[in-house]
């Protein structure tokens, strides 16, 4: 049984793809390193992450496939579901197969399977633009933790580029140590893993002071329901809200 096994990347896994189709191979499985068990059966195939030919596959989804394709593919790998790898590969081959028309066919398991991830990291990114709250750290840069379920930060750093475009800001992923920086002119993604505790500016302090006060004052307790707010808002998601 042959496995192609790429680095974990959204490049690599187009990179196992594009061997795939030009080593004339039907591998029964792309996985990322992470997720491969070496066993008797399987026969490893080790793939070097490449970014022409990723790029290649990339503009073939758009201009063969669809733009709407390729979305749903990008959206699916974020959820990082375990051998997303495979699901993208048999849903990119109907996709070359039929064209435009594959997103019709949700009767077929390879399109709901990446529908599903993909409407699920929609909601998800959806979400994170009404969660994230921006804290001031000595320097004047603008700090917000997450801790979404799926990997959206780089879904959601365009939004705020548009929003606080005059300021310096940081959305910081917890879970994955991951970040999206932006300097008033550019933003990029990193890793980054805070080992010390953050300063704020003092106003910062303040700011977050008066905002619970004013959310303690307004909320009802009659009107809070414990067991709901568990259901649609799990700890990960509450606790780095200010006013929580």
């Amino acid at each position: 049984m042959v496995i192609y096994i790429y680095d974990g990347s959204f490049e690599g896994l187009l990179t196992a793809i594009y061997e795939a189709y030009y080593r004339r191979e039907q591998p029964e499985h792309l996985l990322a390193r992470r997720e491969f068990m070496p066993d008797l059966f399987s026969q490893p195939v080790y793939i070097d992450t490449d970014h022409i030919k990723s790029e290649k596959v990339f503009l073939s989804i758009e201009n063969k496939i669809s733009s709407a394709a390729l979305r749903h593919v990008f959206y699916a790998f974020l959820s990082e579901t375990e051998a997303v790898g495979t699901m993208i590969y048999n849903y990119l081959q109907l996709g070359w197969q039929v064209g435009p028309e594959v997103d019709r066919h949700l009767a077929d398991d390879r399109v709901s399977k990446i529908h599903q991830l993909s409407q699920k990291v929609s909601r998800e990114r959806h979400r994170m633009l009404g969660l994230i709250r921006f804290r001031q750290l000595a320097g004047g840069i603008y700090y917000a933790p997450i801790e979404p379920d799926y990997n959206v930060t780089a879904l959601v750093a365009p939004h705020f580029v548009r929003r606080l475009a005059d300021q310096n800001w940081i959305i910081h992923d917890l879970k994955r140590g991951l970040a999206a920086l932006y300097n008033q002119r550019e933003w990029i993604m990193t890793e980054m893993d805070f080992t010390r505790s953050l300063v704020y500016e003092q106003k910062e302090h303040d700011y977050q002071q008066l905002w619970r006060q004013y959310f303690d004052s307004a909320a009802v307790p009659g009107r809070i329901n414990p067991k709901l707010q568990r259901k649609y808002m799990p700890v990960r998601y509450w606790r780095h809200l200010i006013e929580k």
